[in-house]
């Protein structure tokens, strides 16, 4: 090979050397600025929940037109609702009590202080309510599932939405649901008491607002307790007997087995009878709603338990213990430590309710607050 080619042919074995250097050069500068890119770019996180507001309301409605001759009867539907910003149902749950007593010679004999919801089945409505038959599907559910077709059906409606729910009476005067809706989930019952206790929980003036995320897993409960009272006596040759059926309801919004949001609140409405039965009945209005008319501050001075000199209204203290009790569990609502006062009331001993004027018994208000988390669903 003579000198001209030779050169020729490391020239050209140069050139493709140089190409094939470039070619690698330019992949690893560009893998490396694609290293670099990504390596700089931030990682795009997921968009937190907003908050948002959300509002606890309850309703009571009383009913005594039962107690009559030789029976004495406290009815009282309790509605919890969980409100949305925009004031629609988010869920909502219902419970009543159905407070009894047998009368006779002047005597009286407490019957049940079950709330229907406990009763269950026991309640016996489809065993003995066949004139409630008003779908003519030939069944009749339970009180407790014809409850929760109701509160499945006042999702998303509003107050008013819940007010103008349409009713007409049946062949025993019940005023009962108009919608096939609600008809066809089962919900034969007269509904009167159901609409006026929800619609009372969307308007609740005292309700509980509270902030909480858009995605939050919210559940709801309600509970009631009741008890013959001590004041009930039986009839004497001085004075007429009387039945005193109390009861304490409480709601809760729940989420990981603590309290967002809390609401308590009772009734004492008055039976009095004779030898002969019933003579007189008597409700005003649940102790929150009376407000100032409770006249807890006027007639309750041996209540000032802090000794700061001040006894507030039920309601006040009611809702002082609504707040104490947000971030708890049914256990720790419980457990909250009570001791006697010179009355044998059960009084909170934690400084922090007290300072806050909380100085009521608080005994059958821990135990419904507790039964509401427990039954949240």
């Amino acid at each position: 090979m003579d000198v001209v080619k030779l050169c020729y042919f490391i020239k050209m074995k140069g050139r493709f050397i140089m190409k094939k250097l470039f070619k690698v050069l330019t992949c690893l500068i560009c893998a490396l600025v694609l290293c670099v890119s990504t390596a700089c770019k931030p990682e795009e996180k997921p968009e937190e929940p907003k908050e948002v507001d959300y509002k606890l309301g309850m309703g009571v409605t009383v009913n005594m037109a039962s107690s009559k001759e030789k029976q004495a009867q406290v009815d009282a539907t309790v509605a919890a609702v969980l409100l949305d910003k925009d004031g629609k149902i988010i869920s909502c749950r219902l419970d009543a009590v159905q407070n009894k007593a047998t009368l006779a010679e002047g005597v009286y004999t407490v019957t049940n202080l079950k709330t229907k919801m406990e009763l269950g089945d026991d309640y016996n409505m489809a065993k003995y309510g066949k004139d409630m038959d008003m779908n003519g599907d030939g069944i009749v559910k339970e009180w407790y599932e014809q409850a929760k077709a109701f509160e499945n059906y006042v999702v998303g409606k509003t107050a008013e939405e819940v007010k103008n729910i349409k009713t007409a009476p049946n062949a025993h005067n019940y005023q009962m649901a108009t919608d096939k809706a609600l008809l066809d989930a089962g919900c034969t019952i007269q509904i009167t008491d159901f609409i006026s206790a929800v619609y009372k929980a969307c308007v609740d003036e005292q309700g509980q607002s509270f902030k909480g995320k858009e995605t939050a897993k919210y559940t709801l409960g309600v509970a009631a307790t009741s008890f013959a009272d001590t004041s009930s006596t039986n009839v004497t040759e001085e004075k007429a007997g009387a039945i005193n059926m109390y009861s304490d309801f409480a709601a809760t919004v729940v989420e990981d087995g603590k309290i967002v949001a809390c609401l308590n609140d009772a009734i004492q409405p008055k039976i009095t009878f004779d030898a002969t039965g019933v003579t007189e009945t008597s409700f005003v209005d649940t102790k929150r709603c009376l407000k100032e008319d409770y006249n807890m501050a006027k007639y309750g001075k041996d209540m000032d338990m802090n000794g700061d000199g001040i006894v507030k209204e039920w309601y006040l203290q009611s809702a002082e213990f609504s707040k104490y009790v947000l971030g708890k569990t049914a256990e720790e609502v419980k457990n909250i430590k009570t001791a006697p006062n010179a009355h044998n009331y059960q009084m909170a001993t934690d400084k922090v309710l007290l300072d806050a004027g909380c100085t009521i018994q608080i005994s059958d208000i821990k135990a419904v607050v507790a039964k509401a988390v427990a039954n949240a669903r």
